[in-house]
């Protein structure tokens, strides 16, 4: 009798009435990696199933961005593509394509994981399971296609300057290049579940979602550079979280650019502090969340 209740007692998960302020629970989505995998794989075949093109869609998107960044903010309306004063041998592709590239990533997080909730109400309230798993599986897959498309800004670089038309100086920053996607991925994911967490009681902001990251997107230095910025407004603009991590993409890979090394930490106690708020009020509201979808 003693050996059947020590085994009833051996549980893996605890439901309690006690609410810790600081009660993040990664550790449990870490136990639960094997669903988090799969959703990651769900994701992706669902996101180019009974496609024609399939992943191409990857690589295309982003070129097709990337032309019409180039026509339109380069040839014409002659933006500038400098985030320094140092001269630097960077073609204008080159340019819009490394800001494409990191915004196309954050954007499609923050709008796929902006709707957790909502879209997986159907399975939250029928079957346990760490709720976080789906925007963390989200932003895991669009991490996928972020792959693929770096792997095609390379070999344009390469190909460009292999052939003289562009001057390929990356420098040992490159080494922080993995931190840069780190924060991108924390920082779409946290507003995600932010946004996830406040729709299921106001849909309106689901409407807001793609208008907001379109206003962002031109308040951040995708389209041009930090140069176009005037000097007595840069203090402010470099408080937008997003900011610092584009910029440093541009100085690792180009050689050439900004980096303020005081800029760059304090967006990183944003991301984390954002990510702390995200999660928490995440995990606050999936306990009452069927109430209101």
């Amino acid at each position: 009798m003693k050996k059947k209740t020590d085994a009833a007692e051996n549980f893996t998960t605890v439901i309690s009435s006690e609410k810790k302020l600081f009660d993040l629970r990664l550790g449990e989505l870490f136990r639960y990696r094997d669903l988090v995998l799969l959703l990651v794989r769900r994701d992706f075949v669902s996101k180019y199933k009974q496609t024609v093109l399939g992943p191409l869609w990857a690589v295309i998107q982003p070129l097709l961005t990337t032309v019409v960044f180039t026509v339109i903010f380069g040839s014409l309306a002659g933006l500038t593509t400098a985030d320094s004063a140092l001269p630097a041998a960077v073609p204008a592709f080159l340019f819009y394509m490394a800001g494409t590239v990191q915004w196309s990533y954050f954007s499609s997080v923050v709008t796929t994981t902006s709707g957790t909730f909502i879209a997986n109400s159907h399975v939250m309230g029928k079957v346990y399971f760490p709720r976080l798993a789906v925007p963390v599986a989200s932003s895991l897959s669009n991490m996928i296609s972020l792959g693929i498309q770096l792997a095609l800004f390379c070999a344009l670089y390469l190909v460009l300057a292999l052939t003289g038309q562009a001057q390929a100086s990356p420098d040992a920053m490159l080494l922080l290049l993995p931190l840069v996607i780190l924060q991108l991925m924390l920082l779409s994911l946290s507003f995600g579940v932010i946004i996830s967490s406040l729709t299921t009681k106001y849909r309106d902001l689901a409407m807001l979602v793609g208008f907001g990251l379109q206003l962002w997107q031109y308040a951040s230095p995708v389209a041009y550079g930090l140069r176009l910025i005037p000097e007595r407004w840069l203090p402010f603009y470099l408080l937008n979280p997003v900011t610092p991590p584009l910029l440093l993409f541009r100085r690792a890979v180009f050689g050439v650019g900004w980096f303020h090394a005081g800029y760059y930490l304090l967006s990183w106690g944003i991301t984390l502090l954002l990510f702390a708020i995200g999660v928490l009020l995440f995990n606050r509201i999936e306990k009452t969340f069927t109430d209101t979808v």
